[in-house]
């Protein structure tokens, strides 16, 4: 069984939000939403892998304090 990494992962992460920031320039509420969920399904396909997708829909399912 495969294990959702929740460590810190992303190269240079501080760019990476400033591109996801960027994405959604000009994009109304709705298209936002939009494409924040097909990011979610492009992203999902490419781990693949169902145990680690239902770990990281638990682990979002969680608040954080």
């Amino acid at each position: 069984m495969a294990f959702l990494n929740t460590k810190p992962n992303i190269d240079r992460p501080d760019d990476f939000y400033a591109e996801l920031l960027s994405a959604h320039d000009g994009l109304n509420s709705d298209e936002s939403q939009d494409y924040n969920t097909r990011l979610l399904l492009i992203l999902a396909n490419h781990v693949g892998d169902r145990d680690v997708l239902s770990q990281a829909l638990a682990a979002a399912s969680q608040k954080r304090e």
